[in-house]
């Protein structure tokens, strides 16, 4: 600090000076020609400063680094450190990360793992401790965390609040356990898709100040309402920018930040990240500085991040540096006052994937009866499905012509068995996708055209101790995943080579656009309306397993 004061006084050089900016202030959201000065990473001061090194700028725009206000960087499919190799450019120099998908799977060592290769990555990887390992009391994964193991980790460096509180139910009927974990924090996000009312009023009096799952104006309309802090979400599959653009003005700016929650290494890179999002709000009409306040400084402020979320006296110096040009890109990313260098790719010591599944036999896959049956229905651009109400004669399925497959689900932790169910959408003619990608659990998933395909994609996922995996009649293409069955562990360009490949033979399979990324999506009970577990079909909304045939009258 005497440093610091003394070089933001002038009484001492600077180490650096950067002249010649056209600098984004988002606290007027408003742009200023002038120069910044930094002292041991940290900006001391706007204005003219003697440095021992002076870097012109030459007029550029710059603006403070990009923060994501939520994100699982385990659904990139890349390991912390490649995970920064892919943002950074992008100009992300901050991540609220909520590490419950490598929890779910390998408990306290997986946040461990999350902890320590953030140190390591160069980018700011903040932790929500996962709230709900697992999702719900029936969900059965590789882990159970409890209050007491949360308050383990609470004091960790680089710990800023609670994750996501998926458990609803627990919250409103004031589980003990579930309360206990709302107490270790004062910042606390919530996970509250579709809750309105008096249970949202409720949800809101417990605690819980923010929510990244609305999918309307109207909804997130509510919440903010409430005084909810409404994280702006677009990735792969949950596409939500363009709806709930509205919601961003200058009255509520300071309540909207901006989050990915799950993208795939390969929009990371072709997309962009936050700074994909800040281009997509513009194309939708919102003017740039309400997306960049909402991108920077309104993310900090939710975390109570005081060091970061703007250039000015006292915050750490990083910051971007924009090419030249209308639409927004970012050219140099700044990370504590140094630009950005690619290290090259790390190795990684990776948690290792639990995986004592077996394969799914006739007991699992066949399906009996006739009747009014249960289908998930997918629902382009969202993760929330449909529950479908559709004439179904098990002895017809698959039923190509209307797109109704089989989906099952595996017990990879103990080998205990499976669950099939009905999924419309996923528009496969042959063969089968399966993965040990399914959240939150992280059982084998599998969607085919014929059992012996599923049992084929689930039997390599298995034998590749992890991944992802296409297989039809021109062959089998795999992305091994062996950090915990969720992430590669090879370098990002190799990564998104995979995944090509797979998209390449999945839409010679007849596949919809991002298959696997819908298909990981299929077994998380906390998201409306249905959805598929080891136990079988299961119904969002009562929070219970139920009958794939609806009971006949």
């Amino acid at each position: 600090m005497d440093r610091t004061l003394e070089a933001a006084r002038g009484r001492i050089p600077a180490d650096r000076a950067y002249t010649g900016a056209t600098l984004f202030n988002p606290f007027t959201c408003s742009w200023e020609k002038t120069a910044f000065a930094v002292k041991d990473g940290i900006v001391v001061g706007l204005g003219e400063y003697e440095a021992g090194e002076t870097v012109d700028l030459g007029g550029a725009r710059v603006v403070p680094g990009l923060i994501d206000a939520h994100v699982h960087i385990e659904s990139s499919l890349l390991t912390p450190c490649e995970y920064a190799r892919c943002v950074i450019p992008h100009g992300t120099t901050t991540v609220i990360a909520d590490p419950h998908e490598i929890a779910n799977v390998s408990g306290k060592d997986g946040i461990g793992f999350i902890l320590a290769e953030g140190i390591r990555s160069g980018l700011s990887i903040l932790v929500t401790l996962p709230s709900c390992v697992p999702a719900t009391p029936a969900d059965t994964g590789g882990a159970v965390l409890s209050a007491d193991d949360l308050l383990s980790f609470a004091e960790r460096k680089g710990v800023v609040g609670l994750g996501e509180m998926m458990n609803v139910p627990g919250v409103l009927n004031g589980d003990p356990e579930v309360w206990k974990k709302l107490g270790i924090f004062p910042i606390r996000d919530g996970h509250a898709p579709l809750l309105s009312g008096k249970d949202l009023n409720a949800y809101v009096l417990a605690g819980l100040q923010s929510d990244h799952e609305c999918t309307s104006s109207a909804e997130a309309r509510e919440k903010l309402r409430l005084g909810m802090y409404i994280m702006m979400r677009e990735g792969s599959t949950e596409r939500n920018l363009a709806a709930l653009a509205p919601l961003l003005t200058p009255c509520t700016a300071s309540r909207c930040c901006l989050a990915t929650d799950d993208r795939h290494a390969d929009m990371l890179v072709r997309e962009g990240h936050i700074d994909g999002c800040i281009r997509k709000l513009v194309t939708c009409g919102i003017p740039l500085e309400l997306a960049l306040r909402a991108a920077t400084l309104t993310a900090a402020e939710r975390f109570r991040l005081d060091d970061r979320g703007a250039i000015t006296p006292g915050k750490r110096a990083d910051f971007c540096v924009l090419a030249d040009g209308d639409e927004f890109q970012v050219k140099e990313t700044y990370i504590l006052g140094r630009r950005y260098e690619d290290p090259g790719y790390r190795e990684t010591s990776c948690p290792k994937p639990q995986i004592a599944c077996r394969l799914p036999g006739p007991e699992d896959l066949t399906l009996h009866g006739t009747g009014t049956a249960r289908v998930i229905g997918l629902v382009e651009g969202q993760i929330v499905t449909e529950a479908l109400f559709l004439p179904v004669d098990t002895a017809d399925i698959p039923d190509l012509e209307r797109d109704i497959l089989k989906v099952t689900v595996c017990d990879r932790y103990r080998g205990e068995g499976a669950g099939t169910g009905l999924v419309h959408g996923l528009g496969l003619k042959e063969g089968a996708i399966a993965a040990s990608v399914s959240h939150d659990a992280h059982n084998i998933i599998a969607v085919g055209a014929s059992d012996a395909a599923i049992v084929a994609a689930v039997g390599e996922v298995i034998r590749s101790r992890g991944a992802m995996v296409a297989v039809s009649e021109s062959g089998t293409t795999v992305l091994p995943l062996p950090c915990g069955g969720l992430m590669a562990v090879a370098p990002y360009p190799h990564v998104i080579a995979g995944l090509d490949r797979l998209a390449v033979q999945t839409r010679s399979m007849g596949a919809i656009d991002n298959p696997f990324m819908y298909l990981s999506f299929l077994a998380l009970t906390v998201i409306p309306h249905l959805r598929v577990t080891p136990r079988g079909v299961f119904d969002g909304d009562a929070f219970a397993d139920v009958p794939l045939f609806l009971e006949e009258p």
